[in-house]
């Protein structure tokens, strides 16, 4: 199951009022047992999940439906093999976060409180039974139908209708369960036509409107029977940048191991980051450089995605204008890579570098 709109019960929402502290709230909404909703009828159940999601003391009309002025996280908890239950780097997610709010003028929210809010709803959400436990069976195919919490921090803008900035927002905090992000027999992605981000502009920044054009380009590429589209950059259309949703690699021929150098149009993705760090302990030769789409399709062995949702996964192969170059499936190094990082978060594999922070 991918990212679907059954939130869990608790959720955790915060309000800023200018020139004043924020003040938070944990909400419990109305829910049954875990078991008793799964029984419920369809319509019954889908009624109970929609109800999770109304809110009647938010503004319909404000700078966030309006303009798009809103940002949003996204961080996974994920069940340890020895029975618990651990985030994976919130503290980088907190950190984007403030950055992002702050990109967008509005006032940031705290690291630390952003650390503690998502623990203790998903801690809340685990005591009331939603909470996913670990199995056995996801080690047989590397975690890729794995279950995990999925947490999505967002912001809501107070009420407004001219065209302006959000100065007292609302921070939400939800959890819903979530596995495997793509689907399909293959995983080929194609180069789309569309500009996700231009420079002086939002793309370093998890605002909700850079995923406008993300969802225009998905469909488009899904329509035409890709996984996943990619996007060169804005101004000479030459290098690769990202994809809808995530960061690209390429491991190249020669060895080396290429993604897209960071800018104002790129998101600094914290699953990115920590796949450059695992492949430098590994002696491998990563470049973060622009990198062409000549050099991609006619250098690459390899290419994966990268992502909170994606985690590492496999491009099979990329399609430029009817020229369609072929990578090696789920090869050694992304699997590899893949292994490792998702041995960490699951609790298989030492965490020697401090990302997982245990919720119990």
């Amino acid at each position: 199951m991918s990212f679907a709109l059954n939130s869990y019960p608790t959720v955790y929402r915060a309000k800023y009022r200018e020139h004043s502290q924020w003040s938070a709230e944990y909400l419990e909404k109305t829910h049954l047992t875990p078991a008793e909703e799964a029984s419920l009828p369809e319509k019954e159940r889908d009624a109970l999940e929609q109800s999770r999601n109304m809110y009647d003391d938010m503004p319909l009309v404000n700078y966030t439906s309006q303009y798009g002025i809103s940002c949003f996280e996204g961080l996974k908890a994920l069940p340890q093999k020895n029975g618990g239950l651990a985030l994976f780097r919130p503290d980088q997610n907190a950190a984007r976060f403030k950055r992002s709010m702050e990109g967008l003028f509005m006032p940031g929210f705290p690291e630390h409180d952003f650390l503690t809010a998502c623990i203790e709803t998903v801690k809340r959400n685990a005591v009331l039974g939603f909470s996913p436990q670990y199995k056995m069976e996801w080690e047989k195919d590397s975690f890729a139908t794995a279950d995990s919490v999925y947490i999505r921090p967002f912001t809501v803008a107070e009420s407004g209708i001219g065209v302006n900035l959000c100065r007292e927002p609302w921070v939400v905090i939800i959890n819903t369960p979530v596995s495997a992000y793509f689907s399909g027999i293959t995983n080929d992605a194609v180069i789309t036509e569309r500009i996700r981000a231009t420079p002086k502009g939002t793309g370093w920044i998890k605002a909700a409107s850079n995923y406008v054009i993300s969802a225009l380009a998905k469909h488009e590429a899904q329509e035409a029977g890709y996984m996943e589209c990619i996007y060169l950059d804005a101004t000479k259309r030459t290098y690769i940048e990202e994809g809808s949703s995530c960061n690209i690699f390429f491991f190249l021929k020669s060895g080396e191991l290429v993604t897209p150098e960071l800018g104002d149009t790129i998101l600094p993705g914290i699953t990115r980051a920590s796949l450059i760090e695992l492949a430098r302990d590994l002696n491998i030769n990563v470049s973060e450089r622009k990198i062409s789409i000549e050099e991609a399709l006619s250098e690459t062995k390899e290419c994966f995605v990268s992502g909170t949702a994606v985690g590492a996964t496999s491009i099979d192969s990329l399609t430029y204008r009817g020229k369609k170059a072929v990578f090696e499936t789920n090869g050694a190094l992304t699997a590899q890579l893949r292994n490792i990082l998702k041995g960490i978060q699951y609790g298989i594999i030492p965490d020697a570098k401090g990302w997982m922070i245990p919720i119990f």
